[in-house]
């Protein structure tokens, strides 16, 4: 017995020392892995910095397209090329050098970890800079060109723009998943474990934000297969549409109820009920109806000769449908009935929002309730003194009684505020003498009378014809300005333009009455949704974001320039949904 036990322990020992260095061995493999992938990210975010960017920089400084345009589309991947070309990397490749004398990644890791919080604002701008690039190669002939030259080129591997983009967003989530695998070989009590669990703490915290835009652009390539399956059906390859559930399905007719097959695609916002098409390439199935979420209702029903029906009702169609078993029922039902209930949620948040405008806080509850703030983005001039801002010498600040956006001169006063238990913060000149009773040396005679463009752009558009975002322009070869224009119910023939919807001031007027209104003939700089007002020798140059809103300008501007009183027009649901807020009188 004595033998057994000394061999036993003798195996045991010998076992221990053979699976150490297999352990070294797949901890050197994954620090490896991780280098030869780094490099390989390095080189597209070269690509992508260095070679896309630059070019279309260089092109955008001729003046054949905005700056702003390449500027919202590569967003801050220019800090991340830098960080990772001259930090990370470098870092990683020394280390590998030394791995016999400093078997470690963790701390090289934890010390650069936060530095990947970067990544948050590439990921946050990652479906809006797809969606501009993707107007702008439409828009722009010499933008899709230099692309094009680009793509085509070795060093792109035959992949688009689009594909490199998206490197970024995955390369975070592949940093958590070999951090991962580095933690499961790495012994309890190595030195590196604490460094390790910290660097990966905080990479996951980064990947989660990844992983959300991830599974964006894989809907973005789900809504792209479906547009081709329908033969390039319209408003199918857009972020706000989100693909629920698909399948076949039989149909009852109204008249006979003899069925016949059908395809749906059940979407967020709208179900598309398709005929097939006996094609096993191209176009699969024809859309014979769109019948809108807004107001569907479904209704499981009963019929003898044909088993697991239910039926779809909606504002544009009443459907029968008729499903394989039970439970494939079962799963239709509740996927309208889920989709009905969220977007139901999700109208009515919408409505009350609309309404609100801006929610002011009244003299009366000045300061003992929090107000809400105007976003920075609904501004480009002071609230208070009608300054335009900018970023070095007149920034953005908030007024913690009012909401309102001011400048720095104006925003140089405190006052106790209630509701934030009567501490001292940062208020508006006005607000500040309206909480403390004081009285202002400096303040105007009153019934001074304002100037013609010294009318708020929420107070216009609450009670206007119409209003909403165009890109404006005097000259064809220069670049548009996106402004917030509107035409107001009290002042029927003139068109109002704001630098944006909060603004306390116009940037100017333009009295219609008299002017032509005309088609611009299209061009790379004037895509088909373009008109120009003319007069003379004064022309203004409109861009609207599609057909539809185009087309709802020119009804109220061509009443106007004759003289006649326009009528209200009334926005749909989906283009207030995503962000077109050409108004009605009653601010929605």
């Amino acid at each position: 017995e004595p033998q057994n036990c000394i061999l036993t322990t003798s195996f045991n020992t010998l076992a221990s020392w053979h699976q150490e260095p297999i352990k070294e061995l797949k901890l050197y493999k994954i620090a490896s892995e991780l280098l030869q992938t780094e490099r390989a990210y390095v080189t597209r975010l070269h690509l992508l910095d260095q070679v896309f960017c630059a070019k279309l920089t260089e092109e955008a400084g001729k003046g054949t397209f905005p700056v702003e345009v390449v500027k919202g589309i590569f967003s801050n991947v220019g800090s991340i090329y830098a960080f990772h070309s001259q930090f990370l990397l470098p870092d990683l490749e020394t280390r590998m050098s030394q791995w016999d004398s400093t078997p470690r990644i963790g701390d090289i890791l934890a010390q650069l970890a936060p530095f990947l919080r970067m990544y948050a604002e590439y990921v946050k701008n990652f479906d809006s800079a797809m969606d501009l690039l993707k107007q702008w190669m439409e828009r722009s002939a010499q933008l899709n060109a230099i692309i094009q030259d680009i793509q085509s080129q070795e060093v792109c591997g035959n992949l688009t723009l689009q594909h490199h983009m998206l490197e970024p967003v995955q390369r975070v989530p592949r940093y958590e998943m070999l951090l991962k695998d580095y933690l499961k070989k790495l012994p309890e009590d190595d030195p590196d474990r604490s460094q390790a669990e910290k660097s990966l703490n905080i990479i996951s915290m980064a990947a989660t934000h990844s992983n959300t835009a991830i599974r964006k652009m894989e809907n973005l390539k789900k809504l792209m297969e479906i547009y081709e399956m329908l033969g390039g059906e319209e408003d199918i390859v857009n972020p706000s549409n989100e693909l629920i559930k698909e399948g076949q399905i039989l149909k009852l007719a109204a008249r006979n109820t003899s069925s016949m097959e059908r395809y749906l695609f059940l979407f967020n916002n709208m179900l598309l009920y398709c005929v097939p098409k006996f094609s096993l390439v191209g176009q699969r199935f024809t859309v014979r109806t769109r019948v809108g979420v807004e107001g569907m209702k479904v209704l499981e029903t009963s019929n003898d000769d044909y088993p697991h029906t239910f039926q779809v009702s909606g504002k544009e169609r009443t459907l029968e449908l008729q499903a394989s078993s039970e439970q494939d029922k079962e799963d239709w039902i509740k996927a309208f009935q889920k989709t009905i209930e969220i977007f139901q949620q999700k109208n009515e948040s919408f409505k009350s929002a609309s309404k609100e405008v801006v929610d002011e806080v009244s003299v009366k509850e000045l300061g003992k309730r929090a107000p809400r703030w105007i976003r920075d983005n609904e501004v480009t001039m002071c609230m208070k003194c009608k300054e335009p801002f900018n970023p070095l010498t007149r920034r953005r600040h908030h007024c913690r009684a009012c909401g309102y956006v001011v400048c720095y001169k104006c925003s140089d006063y405190k006052a106790s505020l209630r509701y934030d238990g009567n501490k001292l913060n940062k208020v508006c000149k006005d607000c500040y003498f309206i909480l403390t009773g004081r009285v202002d040396a400096e303040e105007p005679v009153s019934g001074k009378k304002r100037g013609i463009l010294e009318i708020e752009a929420a107070q216009v558009s609450g009670n206007s014809f119409l209003c909403g975002f165009l890109q404006y322009s005097t000259d064809r070869t220069k670049p548009c300005q996106r402004v917030w224009c509107v035409i107001p119910q009290h002042d029927a023939l003139v068109l109002y333009l704001y630098g944006a919807p909060q603004d306390v001031k116009a940037q100017c007027t333009i009295p219609l009455l008299g002017y032509q209104v005309e088609d611009v003939q299209r061009s790379v700089d004037h895509p088909p949704t373009s008109f120009r007002l003319r007069q003379s020798k004064s022309v203004h140059y409109f861009t609207a974001d599609t057909e539809e809103v185009k087309l709802r300008w020119l009804r109220v501007i061509c009443k106007a320039v004759i003289g006649e009183m326009p009528e209200c027009q009334t926005p749909d649901v989906d283009d207030l949904a995503n962000g077109c807020h050409e108004g009605v009188p009653d601010g929605t």
